[in-house]
């Protein structure tokens, strides 16, 4: 038997091995394959993120020497099934960065991610990114933007996007029945028309997670959490994580920081490693003034090596996609680019433009 025979034999292992939930055996087979092909690798890590261990999944990930499009969309595809929305984004952007170009299958779990984090700035960029790169977007991308932006309460591109759809399917189609109920709610929501949104559930086959969910934002809102915590516990499933940023944001609205707190220890007992959560309630204290709590939940988050998911932009040249994030030193022409921005910066303060200084700064 040849090299690259006994290399699909232990494939195929290897695979049946993860199918069956034996991560350990499928971890022996893996190392006693002699020079692991791609496949080997990716099955691998996609049996660590089904069965929740992320920092196994990663570190494989790391280790592999030859990457492909498919590995890299397994592990966002892998993160963002977990939860793990930031990573999920960051993973997603690093591909990028190292010069990737995402395909179909790329898109909808980096647009999931980025509509679970309530990231419209973020997604509206992967927006921009899968025309660049896909021209129009096919059915299963274009049902994700249209949930991605009905999750974000841009109601208008969310029906734009449907419109412009070439191909739809039922999903895309069931869509904008929800959306329009949604749209309502958030109607109801930025008008603190709270009576209303309640009238506006009188729809139940059209109801769906997210629309419970802005119920309860609408509620918390309007500072009535009171009816927003019994809404939650009357609620037909268990709420996610997104029922408690929304009490977490009408928390920090109304600087209710007792609330606040049983919000983020609820999120945090659900994904201990969100980002948004410590970010919303740092900023309540922020407008309370509590400055001493607001730098303990600086520290504990750099103890626990949490950070915010950056900014990120990215433009072309010379037919080369160049990926930029906040504070990125990995560019090759880093070096050029930050004497650039050096003179730039010359040249404002001789221009005494203070404001815009202060911007670039940060």
């Amino acid at each position: 038997m040849g090299l690259s025979s006994h290399v699909f034999v232990g494939s195929a292992v290897l695979d049946s091995y993860v199918k069956l939930g034996t991560v350990k055996d499928a971890r022996r087979v893996f190392e006693d394959t002699n020079d692991p092909n791609v496949v080997s690798y990716t099955t691998l890590i996609c049996g660590y993120l089904k069965r929740g261990m992320f920092e196994d999944a990663v570190g494989v990930f790391r280790a592999m020497p030859d990457k492909n499009t498919v590995s890299w969309n397994a592990v966002i595809a892998g993160c963002s099934q977990m939860g793990r929305n930031e990573d999920a984004v960051n993973f997603f952007v690093e591909m990028m960065r190292e010069g990737w170009i995402p395909d179909k299958s790329s898109f909808p779990c980096a647009i999931s991610a980025a509509a679970n984090i309530a990231g419209l700035g973020m997604g509206r960029s992967f927006h921009a990114c899968v025309i660049k790169c896909l021209g129009k977007p096919d059915v299963f991308v274009g049902n994700s933007l249209i949930s991605f932006y009905a999750k974000c309460g841009s109601m208008e591109d969310s029906l734009l996007v449907f419109q412009k759809l070439m191909q739809r399917n039922i999903v895309s189609f069931n869509a904008p029945n929800g959306v329009t109920c949604l749209g309502l709610l958030w109607a109801c929501n930025h008008a603190g028309l709270v009576d209303e949104g309640y009238s506006s559930e009188e729809s139940p086959d059209l109801l769906k997670p997210e629309h419970y969910a802005c119920m309860v934002d609408l509620l918390s809102r309007c500072g009535r959490f009171v009816e927003a915590e019994q809404f939650i516990s009357d609620l037909p499933f268990d709420p996610g994580i997104g029922f408690w940023k929304a009490v977490l944001g009408g928390c920090q609205i109304h600087s209710n920081l007792e609330l606040g707190e049983l919000a983020a220890r609820k999120i945090l007992a659900l994904d201990p490693m969100d980002v948004s959560s410590y970010v919303m309630l740092s900023n309540a204290h922020s407008a309370a003034g509590r400055w001493e709590r607001v730098s303990s939940m600086r520290k504990e988050m750099k103890e626990r090596g949490l950070l915010r998911v950056p900014g990120c932009s990215w433009i072309e040249g010379k037919n080369k996609l160049h990926v930029f994030v906040t504070s990125d030193r990995n560019h090759e022409q880093k070096d050029e680019i930050y004497v650039v921005m050096g003179i730039f910066l010359e040249h404002l303060k001789e221009m005494e433009a203070p404001n815009l200084l202060l911007e670039l700064d940060h």
